[in-house]
């Protein structure tokens, strides 16, 4: 297939997809409906909490530690919730581009339409609308989390907002669970979001006439602390296995949720629990959506290995202290324009032990 696409959109030649991609060696799937019987338990050494519970709470540890990636079926986000954002969001995208770009993104304002985004400086072939949770402002203004709500389709804010406070219980349980896990208290990283700066998108990846050679998006970490994705069912989404380095299509499961580790988690969990690259493929037939919750604490946050997870002479922290909102903030101008160089990592951030 030749080059038909704009130069920007190109990855290198050591980045693009192969012809085919290995659906062997599947992440995690992971049964939540024990928690429809059973509370989340607060204390990890309780000897009282049921083997249900316990075995979950083993098997996402295990799935954290072996692929940074799983997914979740049972997890108590009503399905109705889900469509009504996937048909606002099939209408939406559908519009004419100068509708679209009444709600557009900017420097200041980062929140609403983009159909240009960058990641490691190349290209995405896709188009996104984006939202928070709770809206911000900057002491000089200079930056604006505002979100921006077309007037078409009318049914769009009340559809996404019931959606992301659906979304929001599942990835508190979740972030409980992963706490447990590590042998900590289920809320012990609860007081890290309160007031948080959790980011909803939507994204919209249009059929592509040479899908050799371009990404949805590019190879990424995510740099918040746990993202809850629905993709549909055309599916898409690629993870770099841990243990070969080979990149693994994820199987779209009907009424499920991909659940993966952030930069936030791997921080505070010392390194035990990795973020992981993934990307988005496309393809020359179908058009595909996919919603991720990016699940992120508040932006005054200083993000450290958690004290209880360290010791100075066994296992030193591994990560100079950050603070999440320069981190984000500084992340999020590169998704604007291409730059000289990459954009700022929790490398950055790591000590020389």
């Amino acid at each position: 297939m030749g080059l038909e696409v704009d130069p920007a959109f190109v990855q290198a030649a050591e980045h693009r997809p192969k012809p085919t991609i290995s659906d062997a060696g599947e992440i995690p799937l992971i049964d939540l409906s024990p928690l429809l019987h059973h509370p989340i338990p607060s204390d990890p050494s309780d000897p009282s909490i049921p083997d249900e519970i316990s075995s979950l709470i083993a098997a996402i540890g295990a799935a954290c530690l072996d692929w940074g990636f799983f997914q979740v079926v049972n997890h108590g986000v009503d399905l109705k919730l889900l469509e009504r954002v996937q048909a606002v969001a099939r209408e939406f995208f559908a519009l004419p581009a100068e509708e679209k770009r009444r709600v557009k993104l900017d420097e200041v304002n980062a929140l609403g339409y983009y159909d240009t985004e960058h990641t490691k400086n190349v290209r995405d072939w896709k188009e996104v609308f984006d939202l928070v949770v709770r809206e911000y402002e900057s002491d000089d203004g200079s930056f604006r989390l505002r979100n921006q709500w077309p007037d078409h389709p009318p049914a769009m804010r009340e559809a996404c907002e019931e959606y992301i406070a659906s979304v929001e219980k599942l990835a508190y349980k979740l972030v409980e669970l992963i706490a447990l896990s590590l042998n900590l208290p289920a809320k012990r990283l609860n007081g890290f979001f309160r007031d948080s700066s959790c980011f909803f998108r939507i994204n919209h990846y249009n059929p592509c006439p040479s899908p050799n050679l371009v990404l949805g998006v590019g190879r990424h970490k995510d740099s918040g602390a746990l993202t809850v994705l629905a993709q549909d069912e055309v599916g898409g989404l690629d993870v770099k296995r841990k243990s070969d380095g080979e990149w693994v299509r994820v199987k779209p499961i009907p009424n499920s949720y991909i659940i993966n580790v952030g930069d936030i988690i791997q921080v505070w969990s010392n390194d035990k629990y990795e973020s992981v690259e993934h990307r988005a493929s496309v393809n020359t037939e179908k058009e595909r959506f996919s919603i991720p919750f990016f699940f992120s604490p508040t932006f005054s946050t200083n993000v450290k290995p958690l004290e209880e997870l360290v010791s100075d002479d066994k296992n030193p922290a591994r990560y100079q202290e950050y603070n999440w909102g320069h981190y984000f903030s500084s992340r999020l101008s590169s998704n604007f324009k291409k730059l000289d160089k990459d954009n700022l990592q929790i490398s950055h951030f790591k000590k020389a032990l």
